[in-house]
């Protein structure tokens, strides 16, 4: 008889939910054993009819392999018969086979074959919490099919720290849980905080010696939990000199060759096992013998700019669900214990659950998918819809690829892409290329075998046709487990290549296929620095064997938003490129305004998107388009209205505030309209100094009509006439329109003046030009300080003119008279 685990007392409840509703989902914390009973359970009960058989999808081809063995084992089978699995490279199934585990992606080929999926009676999708791109696209899928195609079909979505209810609503399903847990773990938190940085790797080495001391009483394994490759091969150094000679470190990552992985998942026939594991041990893969697990407490995922084009490799911290999931690693065959490298306090600050893989990916394949099944993302009930921003990225990609027409529909190329198991961008290349290309499309696949070495692809190449020579002409190490699934790959596709190959083509031309939009022109100066032919900026590191390459491609960056910094290139010849893409090489008339010479530069440029091949002077440029590029430069440079110019704008806001209507005269409604009223008048401006020393006033005079300009007159007059036939400019720019004359210019006026029906500001001046006072009540001025400021200035200014009553006398800019 089976051991009794966690999940058993929930299956009553599941099949009885699909029975009645042909749909459910299931919560069962980590340790239950959902992944292995339930298909089974499913099948005895008969959910089945006759010839149909169930499909269960997992995250990762190990996990799919482990599990169809595990549930063969019950059966006291072998995988092939009642249970089987199909993953990418290898498949053991029959014509017995009743339960199926299939990675996601095997999924989504079968839906787009055949939408009613026949033959199929139930689909379970295992795992859903880490809500993987294809997980979330299947199951859009499959609920399209159940509603118009198959009502019939059962769906089952399967999760251990999931926030079920969203899901369950989308499915408009019942939601069934297990309460119950294999063993229970208890959890250790470090007593304080461990500050970011460098050494977060010695802590975790320091920890991991502890939990193997502490706990070597209890016996059994030690999982340990780090990011990535890098961080599982330095523990694995760092520990071998201090856990004892009986433990045996396993390193387990995707990477790994698959005996290596079956490896650190079967139990050690002596002394103590201690894995060293990526998030792949996480969820569904069963190590049987765990005890103990320390959790490093960070993930590693990928992250999409859609800006740049680019995906780069991030590591965070976990959420707590994942923290969760890792910590039941301990509880499947007796109690356990969970070492965290973080402490009690700092778990409360991490997020509830990972974001979605629809969220941060790259969504090139999924809008191809998309445009394949001929549906809108819209159209699917995804349980988080695609962000729109990267979905235009995307649809952008595969119209540069073919894949797409000109209204976004698929082509007949872009359903040859669909059909190969690559992203669009390699599947574009080998299709094109043929079977030539599938070395360098299975490379370009993988995670890169020469970690450390210099960007030249040509070196990855060299080292994937012989290792052995290779690394005894080269210093750098070659990941030999890489390299051999790298080959394996290349001989898949090789079968699935399109046979009519056309020509021999280099493989940075092939490169080049698979990223036209990552061709790299180098920028003028001593530094590697590129422009990409997408428009995106890149840099390689100095020293670089190809630092001096004029033109590259770029097939792994970092993904640095600013300018990323290119990871592995190939030189590429500028004949290379004018012979591959001589049908979107174009001349360009280039009329613009350059911040660097502060002028309007007139070129005549053949262009490759955002690369120049050709660069010459536009000697004929018409005058619109440089009075179009000067608009630029305005706009940089500013109005800085001066003199009558600035005068007639204060005069017309102070006409339009008092509701008249009148255009916006003021700088900032100006530069919005700048087109309207300015471009005509900018035939012969092309620079910063002539910006300077241009005229505005007829242009803000063209914008008024007779009427307007006869209401601003007499609303606010330009100019003050004085008792001498003067006209002094009256400036509105202040908190009143003011002016500035002599003040024996002003004798005889015993009115103060006004425009805009309010006083004018004066400002008297003496006969030196210099203010004597400022005064908004001329006859106040007569009677008052006049006779303070007259003994004043007859001192200075004995030759002119200083009468008692300035009231009565003549205004006058000259001189006494001679007598």
């Amino acid at each position: 008889m089976a051991t009794k685990l966690p999940i058993d007392d929930a299956l009553p409840d599941l099949i009885a939910a699909l029975r009645c509703h042909s749909r459910a989902v299931l919560q069962a914390p980590p340790g239950a054993g959902k992944t292995t009973r339930v298909p089974l359970a499913l099948l005895a009960a008969g959910l089945l009819p006759k010839g149909q058989r169930l499909l269960m999808l997992e995250p990762r081809r190990l996990a799919a392999r482990a599990a169809a063995e595990r549930m063969a084992e019950t059966l006291d089978e072998q995988p092939g018969q009642t249970v089987g699995y199909r993953i990418r490279g290898a498949s053991k199934v029959s014509p017995e086979t009743r339960i199926e585990v299939v990675t996601e992606g095997i999924l989504t080929r079968m839906l787009q074959d055949r939408p009613d999926l026949p033959g199929v009676g139930c689909v379970i999708f295992d795992e859903f919490h880490e809500r993987s791109l294809n997980a979330d696209l299947g199951l859009a899928l499959c609920l399209e099919v159940a509603g118009a195609l198959r009502d019939d079909l059962n769906l089952l979505v399967m999760s251990a720290t999931l926030d079920s209810g969203p899901v369950a609503a989308l499915m408009d399903a019942p939601l069934v849980t297990s309460e119950g847990r294999a063993y229970p773990v208890k959890t250790l938190w470090r007593d304080q905080p461990l500050a970011p940085g460098p050494r977060w790797l010695e802590a975790l080495i320091d920890l991991v010696a502890q939990a193997e001391s502490e706990t070597r009483a209890i016996g059994g394994g030690i999982l340990v939990f780090l990011p990535g490759e890098g961080e599982i091969r330095r523990a694995e150094a760092a520990l071998a000199a201090r856990l004892p000679d009986s433990c045996t470190i396993r390193p387990l990552f995707g990477a790994m060759p698959f005996a290596a992985q079956r490896a650190a998942i079967a139990p050690e026939k002596k002394g103590r096992k201690v894995v060293l594991a990526t998030a792949i041990a996480e969820t569904s893969l069963t190590i049987p013998d765990i005890r103990v697990v320390v959790d490093a407490g960070q993930a590693r995922r990928a992250r999409f700019d859609p800006g740049s084009g680019m995906s780069r490799l991030v590591t965070e911290r976990v959420s707590r669900a994942e923290a969760t999931q890792r910590a039941g690693r301990a509880g499947r065959v007796a109690e356990g214990l969970c070492y965290r490298l973080w402490s009690r306090g700092q778990d409360g600050a991490l997020p509830a659950f990972p974001p979605a893989e629809i969220e941060a990916a790259d969504l090139t394949a999924l809008a191809l998918e998309l445009a394949l099944w001929g549906a809108a993302p819209g159209d699917l009930p995804f349980l988080t819809p695609p962000p729109d921003k990267a979905m235009r990225e995307a649809r952008g990609l595969l119209a540069l690829l073919g894949a797409l027409d000109n209204q976004e529909r698929i082509t007949e190329h872009g359903r040859a892409l669909a059909a190969l198991p690559l992203h669009p961008r390699l599947a574009h290349m080998l299709r094109i290329a043929g079977a030539q290309a599938a070395p360098l499309a299975a490379l370009l696949a993988e995670r890169d075998p020469l970690r450390g070495a210099p960007a030249d692809l040509l070196l990855r190449l060299s080292a994937l046709r012989d290792p052995r020579k290779f690394s005894r002409e080269r210093p750098f190490q070659a990941n030999a487990g890489t390299l051999t699934h790298i080959r394996a790959e290349a001989a898949r596709l090789r079968k699935q290549s399109n046979p009519r190959n056309r020509e021999a083509l280099s493989p940075a031309a092939m490169a080049a296929m698979a990223y036209p939009d990552r061709i790299g022109q180098r920028r003028k100066g001593d530094a590697p620095r590129y422009v990409l032919s997408g428009g995106k900026g890149a840099v390689l590191r100095a020293g670089d064997s190809l630092a001096a390459a004029p033109y590259l491609v770029a097939t792994d960056l970092d993904g640095d938003r600013r300018e990323a910094t290119i990871r592995i290139a190939a030189q590429i010849s500028e004949a290379e490129i004018r012979d591959l893409f001589a049908d979107r090489i174009a001349w360009h008339d280039i009329c613009e305004w350059s911040r660097r010479d502060n002028r309007v530069i007139a070129r005549r440029q053949e262009r490759f998107g955002a690369l120049i091949l050709s660069d010459q002077t536009w000697s004929d440029a018409p005058d619109e388009a440089i009075a179009r590029a000067m608009l630029d430069g305005v706009r940089e440079l500013g109005l800085h209205l001066r003199g009558p110019a600035a005068r007639l704008a204060a005069r017309v806001e102070l006409v339009r505030a008092e509701g008249h209507d009148l255009p916006v005269f003021s700088p900032s409604g100006l530069m919005v309209e700048l087109e309207q009223w300015l471009l005509p008048y900018l035939g012969t401006v092309r620079s910063a100094a002539d910006w300077k020393a241009f005229d505005l006033l007829p242009a803000l005079q063209s914008r008024l009509n007779w009427e307007q300009m006869q209401r601003i007159d007499t609303s606010a007059p330009a100019h003050f006439a004085t008792p001498l036939g003067r006209r002094v400019p009256i400036d509105y720019s202040s908190d009143a329109p003011e002016i500035a004359l002599r003040l024996q210019e002003l004798f005889g006026v015993t009115r103060h003046p006004t425009a805009a029906g309010v006083p004018l500001k004066i400002t008297l001046l003496s006969p030196a030009q210099r203010p004597v006072q400022v005064t908004r009540d001329l006859p106040g001025f007569w009677t008052g300080s006049y006779s303070d400021v007259r003994k004043d200035m007859r001192a200075r200014y004995p030759k002119h003119p200083w009468p008692e009553d300035p009231t009565q006398a003549d205004p006058t800019l000259r001189t006494k008279r001679r007598s």
